[in-house]
This record gives structure tokens, C-alpha cells and sequence, in this order.
């Protein structure tokens, strides 16, 4: 058994590389030997979104607070809220984040295949985006 003190894991900015806005990070757990999963708490200001990208072994986001918004490519933008649960399928092009006027916080919950979890492409435009403000 390993219990890890949530205090021993300091939180880390969202890198603007892969995310838009202000994104803080807290990790929860890394994979390790067998183990594939890793998973995250993740905290998106108002308008702040990841990058679109994809999860070789699919990612599930459990949503603990706030409002968010999520779309796959080529389908609608849809809004999340505390409870919901979310689920990715391996390879679908996706992003995520905060509605433009709340907070979300999401956990995070993804695999990896052959040291890899995620793989990231371009960031979510502004116009891409913008019709978020609609909802």
C-alpha cells in the first residue's frame, strides 16, 4: 500500500504551450510498474481551455465544480457541470475547459500506451471558441 500526502504534490501552471488562459494543474497520481493510469485535478479560470488533442487509450474527466465545456471534433460544443463524467474514446480529437464567465475544476483520469498519454495538436481558436459565449 502507498498512500501519498496530497501536500507532497505541488500544483504547476498549465503550460501555454498546451492550454489558453489560466490553468493550474494538481496531480493526483503518476503510473508506475503495471500500472497505466495516471490522473489529475485540474482547474480552468473563466475562458481557459486545453488545446485540442487525443489520448492513445481514450480520458475520462470527472467534473467536481464549476461549469465547463467540451466538444469532440466535428460535434457540438457541450456544457458540463459538477457530477458529470465524461469519457473520450482512444483517438478522438477533443478539447476541454471553463465556460467564458465560470470556473471549472475536472479530474482527469487517462492511460498510457508505450510511455504516452496524450498527444497534443493546435490550440482551440478564439473562433472555434466563441461560440461558447452563446451557452
Amino acid at each position: 500500500m502507498d498512500i501519498t500526502n496530497g501536500c507532497s504534490q505541488p500544483s504547476v501552471d498549465g503550460p501555454d504551450e498546451y492550454f489558453t488562459g489560466s490553468v493550474r494543474i494538481d496531480p493526483l497520481f503518476d503510473s508506475r510498474d503495471e500500472a497505466r493510469a495516471a490522473a489529475a485535478s485540474v482547474t480552468f479560470e473563466p475562458g481557459a481551455r486545453t488545446a485540442w488533442h487525443t489520448h492513445p487509450l481514450g480520458q475520462r474527466l470527472i467534473v467536481t465544480s464549476g461549469c465547463g465545456l467540451v466538444q469532440r471534433q466535428g460535434g457540438e460544443i457541450e456544457q458540463i457541470r459538477a457530477g458529470d463524467v465524461v469519457w473520450f474514446p482512444p483517438g478522438e480529437k477533443h478539447w476541454h475547459g471553463a465556460t467564458p464567465d465560470t470556473a471549472m475544476t475536472h479530474i482527469a483520469v487517462q492511460e498510457e500506451r508505450d510511455g504516452e498519454a496524450v498527444t497534443w495538436l493546435d490550440h482551440v481558436t478564439d473562433e472555434e471558441y466563441g461560440p461558447a459565449s452563446e451557452r
